[in-house]
């Protein structure tokens, strides 16, 4: 009996290696894109190419044998972004521990933070300007148009601080978030810091994309925007 007491002693006190467990990993991307869609808010294709490009630095990350593959990390992390389930469910349903997702979503938020200025970028050049323009007339007739605005609100757990700041008008928490695109409903912007309680104008004249506008860094065109934003030669809302 004492021999077993020590034991568990020697046990709890991590005197004695407990034995790693390597649980399989689930094939996400051998459902269809519906399932895919509904839970990590991209197609396969999407998943695929997004892996691929964060490859190298999640591969890097670590030199451990039995190391979570990339699709896991990245697709779990994407999985906790689009649903808000708590992390220890994720990670069950990855095969991982809590402890290893809350290591890898920083990882990986920071490795898709590094790709955004390839691929969300403003169009300032008159070349590439032009060739949205021509996109939108021949989509709705509609002339020298480089882009359109909106405000989206974004609902968010209330803060500890400043909550109050982060009500939007239909009394929800949330932050208000710029977005433009282009005719393909490509992002060409993206502005995600501001409270639920900001108004869209103050947000577009606060942006680097408004203070660049105002600078005269398109002197032929015209972003659309709704009656929420005021007039400017580079801007235009409907008239009623």
């Amino acid at each position: 009996m004492m021999a077993l007491l020590a034991l568990l002693e020697d046990y709890a006190n991590g005197r004695i290696r407990r034995e790693r467990v390597f649980r399989d990993h689930d094939d996400f991307l051998a459902h269809d894109d519906d399932w895919l869609i509904s839970r990590f808010r991209f197609p396969r294709a999407v998943l695929l190419d997004l892996c691929a490009e964060l490859g190298p630095v999640l591969e890097r990350a670590t030199r451990r044998n039995h190391a979570i593959p990339v699709q896991i990390q990245v697709l779990t992390t994407l999985g906790f972004l689009a649903t808000g389930c708590f992390q220890r469910e994720l990670a069950d349903r990855s095969g991982i521990s809590q402890p290893s997702l809350s290591a890898i979503i920083s990882v990986v938020l920071n490795g898709i933070l590094n790709m955004v200025s390839r691929y969300i970028r403003f169009p300032y050049t008159v070349r590439e300007q032009a060739e949205i323009k021509t996109q939108f007339a021949a989509m709705s007739g509609f002339p020298n148009v480089i882009g359109a605005i909106d405000c989206t609100h974004v609902a968010i757990r209330a803060p500890s601080e400043n909550e109050f700041a982060y009500v939007n008008r239909k009394h929800v928490h949330s932050i208000n978030v710029q977005i433009i695109c282009d005719s393909n409903m490509t992002l060409t912007n993206i502005v995600a810091r501001w409270p639920g309680s900001t108004h869209d104008s103050f947000i577009l004249t606060h942006s680097s994309v408004g203070n660049r506008l105002n600078a005269g860094a398109v002197r032929d065109g015209w972003l659309l925007g709704d009656s929420g934003y005021p007039l400017r030669r580079w801007l235009l809302t409907p008239f009623f």
